[in-house]
């Protein structure tokens, strides 16, 4: 079966949906499906054309006009979408996460036709919604990676309420076995791209409350992106610099064993969908200190394997960090019954298991409908 890949991120480009598909590809590509990505050309550095691990990978420029003013430049791009259509001739196209970018599918939908399943993932811009609203309604299933990122897109497009579902996003355990939580210092670990929806700045202001009563304890920062400078300058205003370290980049080989060396795992976040890092989190059997946001609540069972606190709020962060450290056998009983949560809710099995029965029924049944007018007409549901 051959599936035209569309995704908005991909390698080498880093992060969650891109750590995601890296595997997710070769893992069903040795079920026999054969891949082609199209995704987005973020750097002239990356070229149009190349390959992952065997799998044919084509950059266009989606995200260079964001005003869809230059008409001729719109034309070029939609002809090599029309090109890379007709050349694959896929049985099944899989758009991976909605971006501006699904505005080039709908304009060629009646190229080299197949059913159309949508992947949700995280937060997308209001701006956005036209383009999106139509491509779910476009789609002839919707699977959504939590809970809440499903509501949301049935909130935008209420029509996939009957061809939509949840395929939580799935880890393998590391070989690296969970060590014993460490308490003399504690270590609090925030992992991921270091921008505003992180709320790594809500974690500083937590963590210096929290020296007052623990003040050998450290806090590694780990990761990049545009807010690094802002918060190590939060950390100098705070007085706390020389207690908190930032990383960098951290391979994703290597992030197991440096959850290892944390206590507590702080996610502040004010937007997530599912964060890989709380998977991780889970099988390292360390407890979660989160943000009440998003599909965190999916992943963190508030008392049973973590802790949820309301966002933006530092002082709520602090007083449950606080509470595990009073409470040692309280903290490494969250965090062995995270482990098991992940290993039976969140297994990387269930995950490619779920997404290729979806495959097959797709390509099976028979989608009896037009598809030339799909950017303006919403689907009619008949089941």
């Amino acid at each position: 079966m051959r599936v035209l890949f569309w995704t908005p991120v991909f390698w080498p480009k880093i992060g969650g949906v891109e750590v995601h598909a890296a595997k997710f590809l070769p893992a069903l590509g040795a079920r026999g499906y054969e891949f082609l990505v199209l995704t987005t050309q973020i750097s002239s550095d990356h070229p149009e054309s190349d390959e992952y691990q065997g799998i044919p990978v084509h950059r266009l420029a989606f995200w260079h006009h964001p005003s869809y003013t230059r008409i001729d430049e719109l034309v070029q791009i939609r002809k090599k979408v029309t090109l890379l259509k007709r050349a694959f001739s896929p049985d099944l196209l899989h758009i991976n996460a909605v971006d501006l970018g699904n505005f080039f599918h709908l304009v060629t939908a009646d190229v080299a036709p197949a059913p159309l399943l949508v992947t949700l993932h995280g937060e997308w811009f209001s701006r956005q919604n036209a383009v999106i609203q139509q491509t779910l309604r476009a789609a002839d299933w919707v699977a959504g990676c939590s809970e809440a990122v499903l509501k949301k897109g049935r909130e935008l497009a209420p029509e996939i309420g009957s061809h939509s579902c949840v395929i939580y996003n799935g880890l393998d355990g590391p070989p690296l076995l969970p060590a014993a939580l460490p308490f003399d210092p504690p270590q609090f670990l925030c992992l991921g791209r270091l921008s505003t929806e992180k709320g790594f700045d809500i974690a500083l202001n937590a963590f210096g409350i929290i020296l007052r009563e623990f003040p050998e304890a450290r806090l590694l920062i780990a990761g990049d992106g545009p807010a690094r400078n802002e918060l190590e300058q939060q950390g100098t205003d705070l007085g706390i610099g020389r207690r908190v370290e930032f990383l960098g980049w951290v391979e994703p080989a290597d992030v197991p064993a440096l959850i290892n060396t944390a206590t507590i795992v702080l996610m502040p976040s004010r937007q997530e969908s599912l964060p890989l890092v709380a998977l991780e989190t889970g099988l390292m059997a360390r407890p979660i200190v989160a943000t009440r946001i998003g599909g965190l609540p999916e992943v963190v069972a508030d008392g049973q394997t973590g802790l949820l606190v309301e966002p933006e709020s530092a002082t709520a962060m602090a007083a449950a960090v606080t509470r595990l450290l009073r409470e040692r056998e309280l903290a490494a009983e969250l965090g062995q019954a995270g482990r098991t949560r992940v290993e039976q809710v969140f297994s990387w099995r269930n995950h490619v298991d779920g997404y290729d029965a979806l495959y097959k029924k797709l390509t099976k049944q028979s989608v009896g409908r037009h598809v030339t007018n799909r950017i303006t007409e919403p689907r009619e549901i008949s089941e």
